[in-house]
């Protein structure tokens, strides 16, 4: 009944290449051919970019803040110094104090774990649900299609700050997982319908065609010939989803939807020196201008790693950086750019 063959098989497994080759690689060559493009070309193509180094070394920053930083960083409490002592004055408070004596570097280190997690748990939602539908969607069309698109139409016509603030309101959330889900409670589906429309363009092509006819399976046509396609798509909605998370949680922090006994958070913290003068006193201006900034530094670089990734999944640029194993006398070969 089934129209696979033992070439498709074939195919579909990692031998395939061996199969094409001029000489048969064995285990290790194929593990170190494994790592060189899927590892060491993206990278260099990567750190090529002026962009994305800058992405990576503030992103660096933060997660090393994140994970770091909370064991060397005292955890803010009230009278550690000072009332409202402005920055740079002292070693012990760089960024001075608030209001009643807490230190602004020690409460922006201890909010940036959570942050980060929100980020991470917001921006994997909505690429994974878009992805998956959208790509499911976009492939098998049919009554499939018109099923899923019938409910992804519904949630983009449900309005999503409305949706989020009785979702918080209701569910009163302190886990910064769930909180970056429901902030992201219904951001799927937009993306959902792009992706679904790359899709039917990309099943289409000669080569999607072609794979159909030899018989592989759905699941090896889309990882093979329909994801490398979109990813660059969803890495920058990725990242947009994830400065979203930032803005909406701060956001929400400051208006007081979310509940913030006893949280540090950026939005908490705007929102505290908003209310002790920071506006209207210079006094308290470093108060509220950390934050922000901290705020604004970490989205500046999200966008630039975004930005210098693209180049990544571009096939041409890949070729270019891309180098094989060493040949016969031990050196590496030339880029395969250089031989057209």
């Amino acid at each position: 009944m089934s129209n696979r063959t033992d070439s498709v098989d074939l195919l579909e497994s990692t031998e395939a290449i061996e199969t094409v080759a001029d000489e048969t690689l064995d285990r290790r060559e194929r593990w170190v051919l494994t790592i060189e493009r899927g590892v060491l070309a993206p990278a260099r193509i990567v750190w090529a970019d002026l962009r994305a180094r800058v992405g990576i070394l503030i992103i660096s920053l933060f997660v090393a803040m994140g994970v770091i930083g909370p064991r060397i960083v005292d955890q803010p409490r009230t009278n550690q110094g000072e009332r409202l002592e402005p920055a740079f004055q002292s070693l012990a408070h760089p960024l001075g104090t608030d209001a009643v004596g807490r230190d602004i570097l020690g409460q922006i280190v201890h909010a940036t774990p959570n942050m980060l997690l929100m980020i991470l748990s917001g921006g994997l939602f909505v690429t994974v649900m878009a992805t998956v539908i959208g790509t499911v969607s976009g492939y098998l069309g049919g009554s499939t299609d018109r099923a899923i698109m019938a409910v992804t139409d519904i949630a983009m016509t449900i309005p999503g700050l409305p949706l989020v603030v009785i979702l918080a309101a209701v569910l009163t959330p302190t886990n910064p997982i769930v909180i970056g889900v429901i902030l992201t409670i219904n951001a799927w589906a937009g993306l959902a319908r792009a992706i679904r429309s790359q899709v039917l363009t990309i099943r289409r092509t000669s080569y999607v065609e072609a794979s159909k006819a030899m018989g592989m399976s759905t699941a090896s046509i889309t990882r093979r010939d329909i994801l490398p396609n979109i990813m660059p798509y969803v890495l920058i909605n990725f990242v947009t989803a994830a400065r979203n998370v930032i803005f909406a949680s701060v956001g929400l922090y400051f208006i007081g939807v979310l509940p913030y006994d006893d949280v540090v958070n950026w939005g908490v913290m705007i929102d505290l020196a908003y209310q002790g003068g920071g506006l209207q006193s210079m006094a308290a201006a470093h108060w509220l201008f950390a934050p922000l900034i901290t705020i604004t530094l970490l989205s500046f670089g999200l966008i630039m790693f975004s930005q210098g990734t693209d180049r990544m999944f571009n096939p041409r640029v890949r070729a270019r950086h891309s180098t094989t194993t060493a040949d016969e006398d031990g050196a590496p070969s030339a880029p395969a750019g250089d031989h057209k």
